[in-house]
């Protein structure tokens, strides 16, 4: 039904004071019920009270909850007296939302209607019987100074009370809650009334007073021992919700697989203070188990023998719980449970049995949250890794598709201005002048070395990211690379002022002086490809700290704010309407950057006020000295 209607699936399970005396057979249908739940996808919510009903009605209205699902026993025991019976209740608190009831096929021959005030005549133990009859003492005692001193007969019940109620408070179950108030009601007619040392009472009104100071008595009593199991009930409450916040703001940190099981065995330690086993899945693979200890010792695998590998593959094959305390491999010596959501298997888990008795409602509530915590993080750490591996895969199918676009065209067009120029000097070259057939001949020139510098930067940024590329560091005056490098500059050059600046004192770097070459000829080239005729480019170096600064700027009409940060990446080409666009790549600066980055360099761009840009970049100086 919640999958018809795409909604959540809750399993809500109301925890009554009255659970604690479950017998074995209940217990085992309520464990089988909230595997079921958490077999199917449910979330299992457990909540506590007295009125079934209501708390059902009340988490429906504050969940939301627009369909309920709910059996209904045949069993009929109904006279004049009875009350409503749990489904009518509900019919007549929810009206926001379906009821949907489903006869329960059972045959309970041995059921009996529970009490409506829950008292249970467990036999208590020896020290609450000796704190029950020393507080009944007490109260006698205190009584008879009362009546010596002339009490009223309302102030010396109010001692029994008293007493009833702190014995109800110290003592466990209703049992010695029940006896004192009985007790106290032959006490005060045996000692403190007339005639005394004696049942009898010559007022006329005693018998009244008696059956109201029993009633009252009773009922502070169960009171106190009701507002003791509540008190029980929020402790064991605020322990799981601490729990299980404690684990989900741990597995929030887990980075790792082995993390999450780590934690996860850690919680279940925390609370069954018992050896964990857990064995991971791996794709379609179970991997072999690994055990970490309660006493905190490392973990340690172990041998196939004690893994029951049997009962672990069914679990995993099943995803049902088996092992001890269950009816399938019951001679296994552990509990085992499958960690799994509805879609993916990620491991089984172990609990260590001493005792072939099943862990209670409460214990199974948690069980199964951790594990469900443990699934989702698993999950969320795979998606996470999914996710990762298409981002990758996405980006290098886009660059994949960048480099295609660039070749398709870019490369096409030079190798179709080489392929005419050839074949014009093939067919003409006879009714050609010299003037012409120079030009032709440059043009070729041109085009071939752009393919040349192209393959060059290619494979250059290709090798040096994959750490194919080692670098041939030596001493090199600054000066000296920036003249090498102008000098393989593009014949363009010409048509713009370049000037150099390194500064009086020589600046001495330790570098491979063919790589930071390249860097200099692909943003000098850059400056001529971007910037107009008779634009200025300067190249300076100057020391800051223990790096030499190389700076390449220009006042051309400069970068928009909004490409700066994609000008190092790989096919990023911009849209200068100054530059011939077919001739790039965008390859240049990204190589930069990688060689800037090899040299443990750092690269930057700036505006050059009041227009125009600077690359920059820093190299390691020598610590050799030249005045050495």
């Amino acid at each position: 039904m919640a999958q018809a209607f795409c909604g959540s699936f809750t399993a809500l399970y109301v925890q009554t004071p009255g659970d604690a005396a479950m017998n074995t057979e209940d217990t085992s249908r309520l464990q089988a019920n909230m595997h079921l739940a958490k077999q199917l996808g449910a979330e299992i919510v457990t909540t506590h009270g007295e009125d079934v009903p209501t708390q059902i009605a009340e988490y429906a209205r504050l969940s939301g909850v627009t369909k309920i699902v709910i059996g209904q026993s045949g069993i009929q025991c109904r006279h004049f007296f009875s009350k409503p019976i749990l489904t009518e209740r509900l019919i007549a608190l929810i009206t926001a939302a379906d009821i949907h009831i489903i006869p329960d096929a059972e045959d309970y021959r041995n059921s009996r209607r529970k009490p409506s005030i829950p008292i249970y005549p467990a036999f208590p133990a020896t020290r609450d019987l000796l704190l029950t009859a020393g507080i009944l003492t007490a109260a006698t005692i205190v009584g008879w100074f009362f009546l010596q001193l002339g009490f009223a007969n309302a102030n010396i019940i109010m001692v029994y009370l008293l007493g009833v109620l702190l014995t109800s408070a110290f003592t466990s179950g209703y049992t010695c809650g029940v006896l004192s108030a009985f007790l106290s009601v032959i006490l005060f007619n045996y000692f403190l009334t007339e005639p005394r040392l004696s049942l009898a009472a010559y007022g006329s009104k005693y018998p009244i007073t008696f059956v109201v100071m029993f009633t009252a008595a009773l009922l502070t009593s169960t009171l106190a021992a009701k507002l003791k199991a509540h008190a029980q009930l929020s402790a064991r409450d605020a322990y799981r919700a601490k729990l299980l916040f404690d684990m989900n703001r741990q597995l929030q940190k887990a980075e790792t697989p082995e993390e999450v099981y780590q934690m996860t065995a850690t919680q279940i330690q925390k609370l069954m203070q018992r050896d964990v086993l857990i064995c991971p899945a791996q794709g379609d693979t179970l991997l072999d188990g690994i055990v970490y200890p309660v006493d905190g010792s490392s973990p340690h695998s172990i041998s196939e023998d004690e893994q029951e590998l049997d009962v672990i593959h069914w679990v995993w094959q099943n995803r049902r719980r088996a092992g001890a305390t269950t009816e399938t491999f019951p001679k296994a010596k552990r509990l085992y449970f499958a960690i799994c959501t509805w879609q993916q298997v990620y491991g089984v888990i172990g609990i260590l049995m001493e005792k072939q008795t099943q862990p209670d409602a409460f214990t199974s509530s948690i069980l199964f949250s951790i594990l469900g915590e443990c699934a989702l993080t698993l999950e969320s750490l795979r998606n996470a890794d999914e996710k990762e591996k298409a981002a990758v895969l996405a980006k290098n199918e886009q660059l994949r598709a960048n480099l295609l676009r660039s070749i398709s065209h870019d490369l096409r067009t030079p190798l179709t201005s080489i392929s005419g120029n050839a074949d014009t000097l093939l067919h003409c070259y006879d009714v050609l002048d010299d003037q012409t057939r120079k030009q032709i001949f440059s043009d070729i020139y041109d085009d071939a070395q752009w393919l040349i510098g192209l393959v060059e930067n290619l494979l250059s940024i290709t090798k040096i990211a994959n750490g194919n590329v080692k670098l041939h560091l030596s001493d090199q005056v600054v000066d000296d690379i920036i003249s090498e490098a102008l000098r393989h500059i593009d014949r363009r050059s010409a048509e713009h002022h370049i000037t150099m600046n390194c500064g009086e004192i020589p600046l001495l770097v330790r570098v491979d002086a063919g790589l930071i070459m390249q860097v200099l000829i692909n943003l000098v080239n850059n400056a001529i490809k971007y910037t107009p005729a008779g634009s200025t480019i300067q190249i300076t170096a100057i020391q800051r700290g223990n790096v030499a600064e190389i700076c390449v700027s220009d006042n051309g009409t400069g970068i928009p704010n909004e490409l700066k940060e994609r000008v190092f990446e790989m096919f990023f080409t911009g849209s200068n309407p100054t530059s011939d666009s077919r001739r790039s790549l965008g390859l240049g600066l990204s190589l930069c950057q990688v060689i800037v980055h090899a040299h443990h360099g750092k690269m930057t761009l700036k505006d050059n006020l009041p227009h125009g840009c600077i690359f920059s970049f820093t190299v390691a100086l020598s610590e050799v000295n030249l005045n050495e």
